[in-house]
């Protein structure tokens, strides 16, 4: 068992959630408390009613996620929104929430461990978001359907390839999530191979034109990797026992 506020003050610390620029709607940190005590953790990549559900069921008193209830701007505690909170509140549940924090953590990261997952040795960060670099790059060489297969086999979803790059992969670009926008940002930086979650039906002519292969891998499954590490480092912190809450959109 730990305190709520001792937990938060660590989370903010080790997470840099004030140091790290986000989307304002983001709001990281402790988004809802509880009545002050944590004593299991549940770690879900979405907040919404079906991961307030499982966390109950799980009898978890802190539930971290990467997106939070706040994206959109302020809403009326009416509809989902409500239901959301109501759900929290009544099984005495806080709500941590970490987006681009956790996205470019150096240790728990989504893009770290995920490079770290597919056996790419890291080498430094690309790719720019709210003024800040968010993505990792490394070395991989390894056959394209190699890579294909790896992330078959870490994530259990089948990636959408565009083979536009060498057949061997060398330069390894990573920014998990909807990141299909930073093709051009990982071409410019050298890479021949660019992971992410997900992008825009254009994405496909910019990876096509700048010939970079490019992985879209899921934006739930490629940000289902950080949640558990950062759950995992909380285990071997603090003792909480913890699980992970599995509600995957299939995008």
């Amino acid at each position: 068992m730990i305190d709520l506020a001792q937990l938060v003050l660590y989370l903010d610390r080790y997470l840099r959630v004030q140091d790290v620029p986000d989307a304002p709607q983001a709001l990281n940190g402790l988004q809802v408390a509880n009545s002050g005590r944590v004593t299991r953790v549940a770690a879900a990549v979405d907040l919404c009613e079906a991961a307030v559900r499982l966390a109950a069921a799980e009898q978890a008193n802190l539930l971290l996620v990467h997106h939070g209830l706040f994206w959109g701007g302020p809403k009326p505690l009416t509809g989902p929104t409500r239901r959301r909170v109501a759900g929290l509140l009544e099984a005495d549940i806080a709500l941590y929430s970490a987006h681009l924090p956790l996205d470019l953590h150096a240790e728990v990261g989504n893009n770290i461990v995920l490079a770290r997952q597919l056996g790419v040795t890291v080498c430094g960060e690309f790719g720019e978001e709210y003024g800040v670099r968010i993505g990792v790059w490394g070395e991989l060489d390894a056959p394209r359907a190699v890579l294909e297969q790896t992330l078959r086999t870490v994530l259990g979803v089948q990636p959408r390839v565009m083979p536009f790059g060498p057949e061997r992969v060398r330069r390894v670009g990573i920014v998990t999530g909807g990141a299909g926008s930073m093709i051009a940002q990982a071409a410019a930086a050298g890479l021949d191979t660019y992971v992410t979650g997900e992008g825009a039906h254009h994405t496909f002519f910019d990876a096509e034109e700048l010939g970079l292969n490019v992985f879209y891998a899921g934006h739930y499954a490629t940000e289902t990797v950080g949640v558990k590490a950062l759950a995992a480092h909380l285990e071997a912190r603090f003792g909480l026992p913890w699980t992970f809450l599995h509600h995957p959109t299939g995008l």
